[in-house]
């Protein structure tokens, strides 16, 4: 077992939504990730995705190019425009070049082309949701030196209490 994946399992439950029209696939995904500690959704179409994303925040989507109501490529878009924290891997059966360069220029995180070997698969979603979680871990950081130096400021530039005696 590689380190990443045990460090998403000892981590609170990372959550990750799958969006493909192939239910077989989507249930093999769906199995790989459960007994890795992962919180997993699937949505059959990116109308159903769009909805899931809605009401519940991913660290990751793992979305198909073809979809039955959009493009795969339209769903990256919204989930990165509404969701930018949100890492993306597109998946293909279909691969060409200008879906690779599409995904690309719309911020896919990764692309991976079907049949996906099954270690391929997890060492992309382990690597995904573990940059994901230092990308957090830096902003966490930043925002708390922040609050910190100004802390310091505010206590610095404070005077001390003077006691009034009558």
């Amino acid at each position: 077992m590689d380190t990443i994946g045990a460090e998403a399992r000892l981590e609170e439950k990372r959550r990750i939504l799958l969006v493909d029209d192939d239910r077989a696939i989507l249930a093999s995904f769906r199995d790989l990730l459960l007994p890795r500690g992962y919180d997993v959704d699937t949505a059959e179409t990116g109308h159903e995705a769009i909805n899931k994303s809605n009401t519940k925040s991913y660290n990751l989507a793992v979305i198909d190019i073809k979809l039955p109501d959009m493009e795969g490529t339209e769903l990256l878009a919204n989930l990165h425009k509404n969701y930018p924290k949100t890492k993306k891997i597109m998946i293909t059966g279909y691969p060409t070049l200008e879906t690779a360069v599409n995904s690309v220029n719309l911020r896919a995180d990764a692309y991976l082309v079907k049949p996906v070997p099954p270690e391929e698969f997890l060492r992309m979603v382990d690597q995904q949701i573990h940059e994901q979680s230092s990308e957090e871990s830096v902003t966490e950081e930043k925002v708390l030196d922040w609050v910190e130096g100004r802390y310091r400021k505010v206590k610095d530039k404070a005077r001390p209490a003077q006691v009034v005696r009558s």
